[in-house]
């Protein structure tokens, strides 16, 4: 099993639904990757359009145990006195990136959209964002001589 980095580049959406009686949504976007979990700021925009520009950052074992290689993206909308509104999820499968990522050092899918889909399985704007893979090479630190072990600290 091999560890690296997977960088989130969210970039934009367009088109989300607009689940607010009064004005303009507010999303921000809730990034999972297996059990680790982020969160965007507001995005900047109105009349439709948003944009982030985060990046966030994932530890990833390939392979690993569970197999589901893939990062969910819910979008939310922010709600200042009600519950925040789920929008809609992306769902980007990560496992070719990771796999070549292992294999060559790095590996990077371009910006490109990613449809979002509602509760109810219907089609309803898009998120833009970009991917890259980076394999870690971890330095075991502490040597075990005959019971006694040595550790750079």
């Amino acid at each position: 099993m091999a560890i690296g980095l997977l960088e989130v580049l969210l970039e934009s959406a367009k088109g989300l639904a607009n689940t607010d009686f009064l004005g303009d949504i507010d999303p921000y976007v809730i990034i999972q990757y297996k059990t680790q979990e982020r969160t965007s700021s507001v995005a900047q925009g109105r009349g439709g359009s948003w944009t982030w520009n985060e990046r966030f950052t994932f530890r990833v074992e390939y392979p690993g145990s569970g197999g589901q290689y893939k990062l969910i993206l819910k979008i939310m909308d922010k709600d200042t006195f009600t519950k925040d509104d789920f929008l809609g999820e992306a769902t980007i499968y990560v496992e070719d990136l990771l796999a070549q990522g292992m294999e060559n050092g790095t590996a990077e899918l371009h910006s490109r959209k990613y449809s979002v889909v509602q509760a109810d399985g219907t089609y309803f704007g898009e998120i833009q964002v970009g991917l890259s893979m980076t394999h870690k090479v971890e330095v075991e630190t502490d040597r075990d001589f005959g019971g006694w072990k040595e550790s750079d600290f």
